[in-house]
């Protein structure tokens, strides 16, 4: 169950996503995606995922150029064990590879949540 202030958190977050996850949330919204499910800034406990399917118990994250600074890099790996004790996958996307590389990023979460929903 996530507080008051991460629930407040993700709302502003929906506010101000970046241009890629607006170009994915394009794609994935409405069960675009193989009638896949996705919320956008949804909040788990503490944390916020960038998009998650429930069904597939699924979290994509788009990293920004940020995500390889040392400091963010742990706080990354930590966030993700956390998520990962309580079942749910994280899965890291580059930025630039939505903007570069969009069908092969679709690919990748499609294949990811097909073998979450059917193992």
């Amino acid at each position: 169950m996530a507080s008051r202030e991460t629930v407040e958190k993700a709302r502003d977050l929906r506010r101000r996503m970046t241009p890629p996850e607006v170009r994915l949330w394009g794609c994935l919204r409405g069960e675009r995606l193989e009638g896949l499910k996705f919320r956008r800034q949804h909040p788990i406990g503490p944390f916020v995922l960038d998009f998650y399917c429930a069904e597939a118990r699924l979290g994509v994250e788009v990293d920004g150029m940020g995500h390889g600074l040392i400091e963010q890099a742990e706080a990354d790996r930590r966030r993700t064990a956390w998520l990962r004790d309580r079942g749910v996958r994280v899965i890291r996307i580059a930025a630039e590879d939505v903007r570069v590389s969009l069908d092969d990023v679709l690919d990748f979460i499609a294949r990811t949540a097909r073998e979450r929903s059917d193992g």
